[in-house]
């Protein structure tokens, strides 16, 4: 029997292929889970992810949410409970994190949307998620995707970094209260990770701290990184479905760094 088998996992922002929330998805196919895709829209990138889950041998659906949308998020967690039966893992990845300006600059239509994608997503799914495990019993695995980010600040982001210290919080606070169904929440906070938000970023702050090339902001990263280079997506795949197996049972309100050594508090 595989970690994971028969246990049904929901990813939020799993939509966009190489991105962090596939690579979850993937690593839950490989340990035997049944996977729902899920992001703001169920288009052709989407069902593609999928498929290629589906070829993996997983049982897969996918259900379109708006996480910034608490009706939105209870619907999700209905649909997947009314197509699998239950659910066991609901991990928050859903993110934005592209807005990318000085702290002055910052307008507050772009905060408000951070904070309701970054911060209230992982709270509507959370309750919803938590609403239903309560109900069927048997506990659960709640995972939030933070970021370094939770943990250490960083220029024109305080939008994103605000709501990546409002997760571990959100970690924290509902980990105490829903132990005693047997349902564990924690944080996994990676550093840098160049997915399609990822790039996003490396072409912004490489200019911004004066590199030649993404090339050489790159360079720069691995060489300050103990491990020698920056994060994959597998890295924290690996670290969820540890997080989502029995093995993890008694880990709970952690923020969990996967991080190379780069983030060692």
């Amino acid at each position: 029997m595989k970690r994971l088998g028969g246990k049904v996992a929901v990813v939020t922002g799993s939509g966009k292929e190489r991105g962090l929330g596939q690579g979850i998805l993937q690593r839950f196919a490989d340990e035997g889970a049944h996977c729902v895709v899920s992001d703001l829209r169920i288009d052709a990138e989407a069902e593609g992810v999928a498929a290629e889950l589906r070829a993996r041998g997983a049982k897969v659906e996918t259900i379109a949410c708006d996480v910034s949308d608490a009706a939105q998020c209870a619907a999700l967690v209905e649909e997947t409970v009314k197509r699998f039966g239950r659910i066991d893992i609901m991990v928050n990845n859903a993110g934005i994190g592209f807005m990318m300006k000085p702290l002055l600059d910052v307008d507050p239509k772009d905060w408000d949307l951070v904070i309701g994608v970054n911060l209230s997503g992982a709270f509507y799914c959370t309750q919803a998620a938590a609403r239903a495990m309560v109900t069927q019993g048997g506990g659960g695995r709640i995972i939030n995707i933070a970021s370094q980010a939770a943990k250490t600040g960083f220029p024109h982001l305080p939008a994103y970094v605000s709501s990546k210290h409002g997760m571990v919080g959100l970690t924290r606070a509902t980990a105490v209260e829903l132990g005693k169904h047997g349902i564990t929440v924690n944080a996994v906070c990676p550093n840098h990770v160049t997915t399609g938000l990822g790039a996003q970023q490396n072409e912004y702050f490489s200019k911004l701290l004066g590199f030649d090339t993404v090339e050489a902001y790159l360079a720069n990263m691995a060489a300050k990184n103990p491990m020698g280079r920056p994060g994959v997506p597998g890295d924290t795949a690996a670290a969820c479905a540890f997080l989502a197996s029995d093995d993890a049972f008694y880990i709970t309100g952690e923020a969990l760094n996967v991080s190379g050594g780069e983030e060692m508090h």
